[in-house]
């Protein structure tokens, strides 16, 4: 009898926690950004999560909009 072994599921999300973490602030900054839909998110639920490319693009874009400030 052939067994196959199934692949780890890979997490493509990130909770507020890992932004949190991520990014170096507290989660209640987090939680801000989320109120004031500053930060792209989406949830489940009561669970806020976070897609990880929509994380990077979210801060290229802050990094877009401080270059043009200078």
């Amino acid at each position: 009898m052939l067994k196959t072994q199934m692949e780890p599921i890979k997490r493509s999300t990130l909770t507020v926690h890992e932004v949190a973490e991520y990014l170096g602030v507290s989660s209640d900054m987090i939680y801000i950004l989320c109120r004031e839909k500053r930060i792209v998110h989406f949830r489940i639920g009561r669970r806020i999560l976070f897609k990880k490319e929509a994380i990077e693009k979210w801060i290229d874009e802050q990094m877009e909009g401080v270059m043009e400030d200078e």
